[in-house]
């Protein structure tokens, strides 16, 4: 038997990873998706250790508590020293109360197999925050069953202040104490073997200090502070202070729609879902009143008219679970278009022209905040390429404006051996501000294996991972890399194995 089960509320975690490449940089699925514990130089590792106690253990009391703590002495990373979580949470009932930096799942998405969330993926560093919600659906009442709903609600603060002063050399857009929210609210309809789940993200960066060009010198720009930029971050509202009379919101705000189907039969389940991002009402909502009057009426509502976005942008997914074939027990297929982002028009009322049109999103980026991004990973899908890799360190995502199909392959061959397969193709153009004169193409490719040794051996708890990795293409240059790690797991104290 290759899992452990134990009645211990301590588990320990000890490992080390070490990646070599040759190219431009680190291959993308050698680096994306590992809660920003990764690097994009060629040559990097790490030592890891952690302990943790899982809430749900603390069955003794009617307050359960639990904790993590996690941290990483790296070479060739970002900072030389990562504490990647500490934690503590108490739960009340199906009330979860969290503390700190902790490593979130994906909604409604295989974790090791998708491409990544739009909105709060399994990108970059998780960021300390505070937050309350549900830990799983709970059951509406009066609804037998067929409703349930789960939520959560956080705010906190980003840890990479020091990182955009390097990065950028003190010469381009960086930020200083900015706070964090986020949001999301989900529904799940159906009890038994055909379910539906529906929900929205959320998330806005706000507050802190922003350095910014100004007539040719870097400036600092104090941003809103106080209770109230707290309460506009939560409703969308305010605006910031290079608004110029036209009210937008305060700080960066962004989020996704997610919904999945599920179907689940004896021998196999099936999911298809949906993750469509937005930046404002141009995405989230698809329709704008325009109704705007012109010269001694600009500014004022006049007349019914509407604007209208369609709905090209987002993520279609399906995942395949096998349960009667272990060699191929999970395939998932997506395909992710994000070129319409609201059309290529962007206009504010003026004195002549009455017309309202929200588009050029811009996904990822802002005018005043350095973007959905942390310690230079973005914060949602990595296919949106980071600002690690801008040579001219400016923190900005740079192609934005792409379509991608991604397959990805998981099994279980044999007892304790573990494998997984990812390819990617993607065509870039850039940005509607910097197009690519040509588009940029880019395949990247994953093929991992990992074997964790048998309960009861001698290297019960010891498991080890190889991965091969590679790029092609002009959209993140032609790589080639290995990635070894060796890794071991208990527990302290009294512990019972299954």
């Amino acid at each position: 038997m290759c899992g452990l089960t134990t009645t211990a509320q301590t588990e320990y975690r000890v490992g080390a990873e070490a990646t070599v490449s040759s190219g431009e940089h680190e291959p993308l699925w050698l680096n994306a998706n590992k809660y920003g514990l990764s690097s994009l130089t060629k040559s990097n590792g790490y030592l890891r250790a952690g302990l943790f106690s899982d809430v749900a253990a603390d069955t003794a009391r009617v307050i359960r508590w639990g904790y993590g703590v996690d941290a990483a002495v790296a070479t060739g990373f970002t900072s030389t020293l990562v504490v990647q979580q500490a934690y503590v949470e108490a739960q009340w009932k199906r009330v979860l109360l969290t503390a700190g930096s902790k490593e979130w799942p994906m909604e409604l998405k295989n974790q090791e197999l998708s491409s990544g969330s739009q909105t709060f993926g399994i990108n970059a560093r998780p960021i300390p925050q505070l937050r309350l919600g549900f830990d799983d659906y709970v059951p509406v009442p009066y609804t037998r069953g067929w409703l349930s709903i789960k939520g959560y609600c956080s705010y906190g603060k980003t840890t990479d202040d020091s990182w955009q002063k390097d990065f950028t050399l003190q010469q381009s857009r960086y930020t200083e104490d900015v706070l964090f929210h986020s949001k999301a609210a989900y529904l799940r309809f159906g009890r038994r073997h055909i379910t539906f789940e529906l929900g929205m993200e959320v998330g806005c960066q706000f507050s802190g200090a922003t350095h910014l060009q100004n007539s040719g010198e870097l400036t600092r720009f104090e941003n809103k502070k106080g209770v109230k930029s707290f309460l506009n971050a939560f409703v969308a509202g305010g605006s910031d202070f290079t608004d110029d009379g036209y009210d937008n919101t305060e700080g960066n705000h962004v989020g996704s729609w997610n919904m999945r189907l599920n179907i689940d039969e004896p021998s196999w389940q099936l999911g298809l879902y949906a993750d469509q991002m937005f930046e404002d009402n141009s995405m989230m909502v698809h329709i704008a009143y325009n109704g705007w009057g012109e010269r001694e009426t600009a500014r004022q509502h006049t007349r019914s008219r509407y604007f209208i976005y369609d709905f090209k942008d987002g993520l279609l997914g399906a995942e395949l679970r096998l349960k009667r074939v272990p060699w191929l027990n999970a395939v998932v297929v997506e395909y992710l278009h994000t070129m319409y982002q609201g059309g290529p028009v962007y206009h504010d009322i003026t004195y002549n022209i009455g017309e309202h049109i929200t588009g050029r999103d811009n996904y990822y980026n802002h005018n005043i905040y350095t973007g959905w991004q942390h310690w230079g990973q973005v914060m949602g899908n990595p296919l949106f390429l980071s600002p690690l890799y801008n040579d001219d360190h400016a923190i900005e995502v740079y192609n934005n404006r792409f379509w991608a199909w991604h397959l990805g392959l998981a099994g279980d061959p044999w007892p304790c051996l573990h494998y997984r397969l990812l390819c990617t193709y993607q065509k870039g153009y850039g940005s509607y501000a910097n197009i690519y004169p040509d588009p940029k193409e880019g395949l990247s490719m994953l093929a991992e294996a990992s074997y964790r040794f048998p309960v009861n051996s001698r290297l019960d708890g010891w498991s080890l991972r190889g991965a091969f990795g590679l790029d092609r293409g002009a959209l993140r240059g032609d790589n080639v890399g290995l990635q070894l790690s060796v890794a071991k797991t208990g527990w302290l104290g009294k512990g019972k194995k299954k």
